[in-house]
């Protein structure tokens, strides 16, 4: 295993939360429109997930799978680094999805209410 292989997984969750982030500052839908409330809520989702994990490997329902593109850096026993960017990733690409579904229903609410009025 080469070293550029064992930060495969880990480079492709960076190289996505970066595309994340240009869609973010684009339309500006959640760090470049209020960063604070966004961070809050970001770090509030993951801390829930690796919350969840923990719970789950403590109980033996989860496992860590091994793969030769992982890092093999661990934040905690059977918890790999991979898994935080990916809870990030997660609740990122979530976000943005609820933050752009509200702004296109205030779009249309706002559209319906000028097609009304007389």
């Amino acid at each position: 295993m080469t070293v550029l292989t064992g930060f495969a997984y880990l480079g492709a969750l960076l190289l996505s939360l970066g595309g994340l982030a240009l869609i973010d500052r684009r339309f500006r839908l959640a760090f470049w429109s209020h960063p604070r409330r966004t961070a809050l809520c970001l770090a509030a989702g993951v801390a829930g997930f690796l919350l969840w994990d923990v719970a789950g490997l403590l109980l033996g329902i989860f496992s860590r799978g091994e793969s030769p593109h992982m890092t093999g850096l661990l934040l905690a026993p059977d918890l790999p680094v991979e898994e935080a960017v990916f809870l990030t990733l997660l609740c990122y690409v979530a976000l943005l999805g609820w933050r752009w579904l509200d702004r296109q229903s205030a779009l249309r609410e706002r559209f319906r209410g000028e097609e009304a009025a007389p």
